[in-house]
């Protein structure tokens, strides 16, 4: 009798291993919707809390055999909050594996070289994660970069962050910067940075258009530009078309064709290559560039060699309408 009820209990025994075994290796349930399931794990919650979390999410078949193996494996003591997403028959071991590993979804919002603050604010309040709601910021007042968020994160904390990266990267630019520049503040550089972001596209270009612009802040000569009188009509928003004669004269704070030195505040938020450039130029005397036909510019240091130079831009102007309009 003691021989069978033996028996009988290593049977059960070894059935009861062969399912804790199965349960944490095995397949796990299937998403009860779509090919995943969304969990998200809250800051200070323990072992006990998630694993119900993951239980009523269907995410796991069994809380008592996730809590034992996260308490016997040491992974509890390591489990991450954040939002995770689960494949659909995702084992247990793989669930418990990644929250030991914080393999959190990871969700950006981008801000790129040049927007506006306007267009940042509205990137941010587009991303349907986020909570709160929130001002514009200043112009010129963020860093244009990728910034990694949280679902349930404040747009606010977002703009904040963004606002603590560029004032970090400035007050270290600004420390390094090269002696007698035309700039009295920090306010300053930004301003001309974001003109010189709006003036190329061309990476290259910039520590060139940068040292043009103080020599010409240094003289006295208007900046004479372009993205100025948009910015001053629009705010940094397309014109939808080339500058007119009237918008070229029109009266703004900001028309550089019309006011000494620099606009009252940035017309974007540069990036750090226009900001480096801006605070570290290089030596140059050059005073005038124009566009050069293939995207770029070409650059002078006197007035006659720029007027040559736009001579040769309208000819290729020229030569573009006549060939647009044969079509």
């Amino acid at each position: 009798m003691i021989r069978r009820v033996f028996s009988t209990l290593v049977i059960v025994a070894l059935l009861a291993g062969g399912w804790v075994y199965w349960t944490y290796r095995g397949p796990g349930p299937a998403a009860r919707a779509g090919g995943a399931t969304d969990v998200i794990l809250p800051h200070g919650a323990g072992v006990g809390q998630i694993a119900s979390a993951l239980k009523a999410a269907g995410v796991i078949g069994s809380r008592d055999v996730f809590y034992l193996a996260a308490k016997m494996g040491g992974s509890g003591r390591h489990l991450k909050a954040g939002e995770y997403e689960f494949p659909s028959h995702a084992p247990m071991a793989q669930v418990l594996n990644a929250i030991a590993e914080g393999k959190v979804v990871k969700r950006f919002v981008v801000a790129p070289e040049g927007w506006t603050s306007d267009m940042v604010a509205d990137a941010v309040r587009a991303q349907p994660v986020l909570t709160g709601v929130i001002e514009t910021p200043p112009e010129g007042s963020i860093l244009p970069d990728g910034y990694q968020i949280e679902r349930g994160e404040d747009r606010g904390e977002v703009i904040a962050k963004m606002m603590a990266a560029r004032d970090a990267l400035l007050a270290q630019l600004w420390a390094g910067r090269a002696p007698d520049l035309p700039l009295k503040t920090p306010e300053e550089a930004v301003t001309l940075a974001s003109i010189v972001e709006k003036e190329t596209g061309i990476p290259a270009e910039r520590p060139r258009i940068a040292a043009l612009f103080e020599n010409r802040l240094r003289q006295g000569i208007k900046l004479e530009s372009d993205p100025t009188i948009i910015y001053g009509i629009t705010k940094g928003r397309p014109l939808g078309h080339g500058i007119t004669m009237k918008e070229l004269v029109t009266a703004t704070p900001y028309n550089t064709y019309r006011i000494a030195g620099l606009p009252p505040t940035p017309i974007s938020n540069p990036g750090r290559a226009a900001l480096a450039a801006v605070l570290n130029p290089p030596k140059s005397d050059e005073l005038y560039f124009v566009a050069d036909g293939s995207g770029g510019h070409v650059f002078a240091s006197t007035f006659a060699e720029h007027q040559a130079n736009v001579a040769k831009w309208r000819a290729i102007e020229r030569a573009r309408a006549a060939a647009g309009g044969g079509k």
